[in-house]
């Protein structure tokens, strides 16, 4: 007999952050053998699997029966360091794919995600992972182990092939069960045509449906593409293209952009894992990069546009999301946009457009200069020399941050960014197409304020947060 698996995630796309949680068992060779262990091969990789060969496998582990007789295992702490957050658009994945800055490749030049003109593929977030289940044990208390690789011990069992991205589940997630096994159910999040036309699947992300952009303002939008979902007999859809819709005063105008290789896309999605979580740049300033049609709203005084996956029908398979436009110099203050990693392992982000003040905290290292040239042929004295010097010094730049009046879904958003792992800054916009500001438009930042208060319309009636971050890197100065 081969090993069983009792239990197993219910769904085959799951986020990282959670019990990923296997239950294995012989009763036969449990009850008749001894030293008796269950063993995992694990693989990982951006191609399918065969377990078989041990081209994937980063690990072997290993458990002993409980008293059920049964085997189980948590593979999370083994897997998630193998999605982490995409920064750069991947390339050369799939021919002629290469998302573009200012109709510039990526191959050809290095830059952040935030910026991309259209589409981009998933570079770390998203990856495949299978498993293949084996026994050990021996025939008698003092015999000799019997390995899974000889021929007597034929019992060998491979898990579905799973795919994993860089999400987290909290503890209060809803999870479904479905004989014994259970999971989160991504159907909220998942182009799929039992959707009817006027769809409500979110892209990946829980911010609310109205944002806020300056007409400088960068970032993208990320969505999970054509996730074939078990047990479920739902019909996965590809993302076919992007509904833009702009709207002024007395008018308004659409475009659509096609997830095809050209923009950044791809018409294949191929073997790979990457081309299962894209992203699109959403925002003003990555559709001020190429789109005629935006530069022409503009003109006529663009107020907001929403943003809306469809499908090879042209029918919605997203849910709106709608974008404001902010004056450059709202009410005189300084914007401060910032982007952090939200639950699902992608981009939110935000502009701050209230009061923001910028401090800088010093720590100095000192030391004490002889007063003269005490090594020298003759004692000079330099007006220079001798007294207090400061040997080092950092500096670290401080932050606070005032949001507008919100939203109370604003108010639950923004705990994400409380709690988020990155943070960044951008700014450092840079108009010359031949630059990508790789180096001064994400500034990475920590978030210090400690404690967050959910706020309501009931108790607090008009809402504002104030945010503490602090920025990563010390500002430099010459060495003595």
């Amino acid at each position: 007999m081969a090993v069983s698996i009792d239990q197993k995630p219910i769904y085959t796309t799951l986020p990282i952050g959670q019990q990923i949680i296997f239950a294995v068992s012989e009763p036969t060779i449990v009850a008749n053998k001894f030293k008796v262990k269950f063993i995992a091969e694990v693989h990982v990789s951006n191609f399918p699997i065969n377990p078989s060969n041990n081209t994937a496998l980063i690990g072997t582990f290993k458990t002993t029966p409980n008293n059920a007789g049964v085997g189980i295992f948590d593979f999370r702490s083994v897997i998630e360091t193998f999605v982490k957050p995409d920064h750069e658009p991947q390339t050369t994945i799939v021919a002629n794919s290469d998302s573009e800055y200012k109709g510039t490749s990526a191959q050809s030049q290095i830059f952040p995600l935030h910026l991309v003109d259209k589409f981009a593929i998933s570079k770390n977030s998203i990856k495949r992972f299978q498993i293949q289940f084996k026994i050990e044990y021996a025939d008698t208390a003092d015999g000799a182990i019997i390995p899974p690789s000889d021929p007597s011990n034929n019992n060998a069992e491979n898990s579905e092939s799973y795919k994993m991205f860089n999400g987290v589940l909290q503890y209060d997630d809803q999870l479904e069960e479905f004989q014994n096994d259970y999971g989160y159910n991504l159907k909220d999040y998942l182009f799929d045509s039992n959707f009817p036309i006027t769809s409500t699947v979110s892209f990946l992300s829980t911010a609310p449906t109205i944002q806020y952009a300056r007409l400088e303002d960068y970032g993208t939008i990320s969505f999970l593409n054509y996730i074939d979902e078990v047990p479920t007999a739902n019909v996965p859809v590809n993302l076919y293209e992007i509904e833009l819709k702009y709207y002024w005063s007395g008018g308004s105008s659409t475009e659509t952009v096609l997830w095809e290789n050209n923009n950044g896309g791809t018409t294949s999605q191929g073997p790979y894992s990457n081309t299962r979580l894209g992203y699109f740049g959403a925002y003003p300033a990555n559709l001020k990069n190429w789109s005629a049609t935006f530069a022409t709203a503009v003109g006529n005084g663009l107020t907001h546009y929403t943003v809306q996956a469809l499908n090879s029908l042209g029918h919605s398979i997203s849910r709106h999301n709608r974008i404001n436009i902010l004056c450059s110099e709202i009410k005189g203050y300084e914007p401060i946009r910032l982007t952090w990693l939200n639950k699902w392992g992608t981009w939110d982000y935000y502009t701050f457009n209230m009061k923001s003040t910028r401090s800088v905290t010093t720590n100095r290292t000192s030391y004490t200069q002889l007063g003269g040239t005490w090594n020298e042929s003759t004692f000079k004295i330099a007006g220079y020399k001798g007294g207090k010097k400061n040997f080092r010094v950092n500096s670290t730049e401080k932050i606070t941050l005032n949001t507008d009046f919100v939203t109370e879904a604003d108010s639950v958003w923004f705990e994400q960014l409380v709690n988020a792992t990155e943070v960044y800054v951008l700014e450092g916009f840079q108009t010359d197409p031949n630059f990508a500001s790789l180096n001064t438009y994400v500034q990475p930042a920590t978030i210090t304020t400690s404690s967050y208060t959910r706020k309501t319309i009931a108790n607090d009636k008009l809402m504002q947060y104030t945010f503490e971050i602090e920025k990563s890197k010390m500002k430099r100065t010459q060495a003595v």
